[in-house]
């Protein structure tokens, strides 16, 4: 776990959970274990965890614990697996979303743009899917555009998807070295940090799926956590924060409540807190990870 990183807002995702030691929690997102592990010290022998990661690679983190059930898919059909688990309706949910800093830090992963010798992978599920590199030399100039535009927020997404188009006909582009020589033009003097931030983030997003799994987990929890039960989701960008918070306010992504006959509003979860909970200052200084993150807690309705 030490290659894992530290688990961010460790005791507010502990706070937000409002942990009954007998009931039943999932972590959809296991890597290094640190929530999970905090979770079960709060469970006595009754108490049951599910944990999910499909990164190969989360499973030499797991402890010895007969309490813990470990899923080693993707979140995205939690409820199928929870039911299958006869482990439903669930008391909390915990969601660490992003890249952990194993996976950035590994440059084989092809996650960072730290490491130029790097293959372009950017899957959290290397058996499945297309790699980065496979995509930025398959897809049609439009879907490059569309990728960079919606999920890196670039301005510049059109001249950079043609950009993209133009070089690979010339030479694949496969490593990290290659597709930073490519739209070297593009990154800003002094703050090209934030735009290769930007390139790699759209990329990932895309391969991965990210938005369209958060979308269909936020759609099962109604059904998932039980009335009363809590969902604590933890996210380090705009894009996915727009759709936790949107789903918690309103019980859908648009941020528009809708209400049923009798003029009650239809949305299975209320916020505990109003605001984003944020790292503490000290925090801040000792985990660089948490700079971004912004922590959500629902509470499921009892109607």
């Amino acid at each position: 776990m030490s290659n894992y990183h530290v688990p961010v807002m460790l005791a507010a995702c502990l706070d937000g959970l409002n942990i009954n030691p007998e009931g039943i929690y999932v972590d959809v997102t296991f890597g290094g274990g640190g929530h999970s592990r905090a979770i079960l010290n709060k469970l006595n022998q009754h108490g049951k965890l599910v944990a999910f990661d499909q990164d190969e690679d989360a499973k030499q983190n797991l402890p010895d614990d007969n309490r813990l059930y470990f899923i080693d898919q993707n979140f995205e059909f939690i409820k199928n697996h929870l039911h299958y688990q006869d482990l439903l309706p669930v008391d909390g949910l915990l969601a660490d979303l992003g890249v952990s800093s194993y996976q950035f830090d590994v440059d084989e992963r092809g996650f960072s743009y730290r490491f130029d010798d790097a293959i372009l992978d950017m899957r959290m599920n290397r058996s499945s899917g297309l790699s980065a590199a496979e995509f930025i030399n398959r897809a049609t100039e439009a879907e490059l555009a569309d990728v960079f535009y919606y999920y890196g927020e670039l301005n510049q997404a059109r001249n950079i998807a043609k950009q993209i188009a133009a070089k690979r006909q010339i030479k694949p582009i496969e490593t990290v070295a290659d597709l930073k020589l490519v739209l070297q033009s593009f990154a800003p003097k002094f703050k090209d940090y934030k735009f290769w931030s930007q390139v790699f983030q759209a990329l990932r997003i895309h391969i991965n799926r990210e938005l369209d799994v958060l979308k269909s987990l936020l759609q099962q929890c109604a059904e998932v956590i039980k009335p009363g039960g809590r969902l604590v989701i933890m996210s380090y960008h705009s894009l996915e924060d727009r759709l936790v918070k949107n789903y918690i306010n309103s019980g859908n992504f648009t941020g528009e409540i809708e209400k049923d006959f009798y003029g009650n509003p239809i949305k299975p979860f209320h916020p505990v807190s109003k605001k984003a909970i944020t790292a503490s200052a000290n925090e801040l200084e000792e985990n660089t990870r948490s700079r971004s993150a912004k922590l959500r807690v629902a509470e499921r309705t009892t109607t």
